[in-house]
């Protein structure tokens, strides 16, 4: 297929799927931050609306594996114990997506970006930050409504349902897996708000869909390393990493 389709050249789509892949081997080995650093990257050398639409359909595809790697069983599990966070989420995707030319995203990152920084900080400094457990159906309805209020608006809705199940303290298996049903049923809903938009259109669709393969293929090779991370391990990474997102969020706020 003729690059020129996607309105790049050569070297503008050889370091997307660079980005991509190794994206998906950050997902793979901890189950969140791909979009966030295909957004952050791709503002380097794309356009606002085309670095929003290359992630899309790879997030899509990437967490279908992801959501179902125990089985289709433990994958409704988690939509039914998480309907609260995904209603939330989903609804509010569909609003914010509707102004995703008009709010000024560095207001709404920088808030994102600094409260997640420094619930990840006290969490690796060791403090007990959890939410306690009667307020747990309330926490649920309010992460999942910030995350999907972000997420319309930069494809980034993760890191509050991150924080969220740090808080529960969810073991890795429920939390990777958890991440894979939130994030593909939010990548459908973005998908479908964003064919409305128009950002899902001609050159950025196929745009999106090329990326989907190393996307996968990155992925495949982060599930190797997370399959050797204990538990302990496997949290320190997610806090060290979420530490990683909320200063990126803060950077591309300025």
């Amino acid at each position: 297929m003729d690059l020129g389709i996607f309105g790049l050249g050569p070297e503008a789509f050889w370091a997307a799927v660079a980005v991509t892949l190794f994206a998906g081997f950050v997902k793979g080995a901890v189950g969140f931050a791909m979009p966030l650093i295909m957004i952050s990257s791709f503002s380097a050398f794309l356009e606002p609306e085309q670095a929003l639409a290359g992630l899309i359909l790879p997030t899509v595809v990437t967490n279908i594996s992801q959501a179902t790697r125990q089985g289709m069983g433990a994958a409704r599990d988690s939509v039914t114990k998480y309907h609260r966070f995904l209603i939330a989420t989903l609804v509010l995707i569909v609003i914010s997506a509707q102004f995703v030319r008009v709010i000024p995203q560095e207001l709404f990152l920088i808030l994102l970006g600094v409260p997640i920084t420094a619930f990840a900080l006290a969490q690796l400094s060791g403090r007990k930050l959890a939410l306690k457990l009667q307020h747990r159906h309330r926490a649920e309805w309010v992460m999942g409504a910030i995350g999907g209020l972000y997420g319309g608006v930069s494809g980034v809705w993760g890191p509050p349902l991150i924080v969220y199940l740090l808080s529960i303290g969810a073991d890795k298996v429920e939390t990777v897996r958890v991440q894979g049903v939130v994030f593909f049923l939010g990548a459908v809903v973005l998908l479908g708000a964003h064919l409305q938009t128009g950002v899902m259109a001609g050159p950025n669709l196929w745009f999106s869909a090329a990326l989907v393969v190393p996307a996968m293929v990155g992925q495949l090779l982060g599930q190797r390393l997370q399959d050797r991370l204990d538990q302990a391990r496997f949290r320190r990474w997610t806090q060290a990493l979420l530490v990683l997102t909320g200063l990126n969020l803060i950077w591309r706020a300025f």
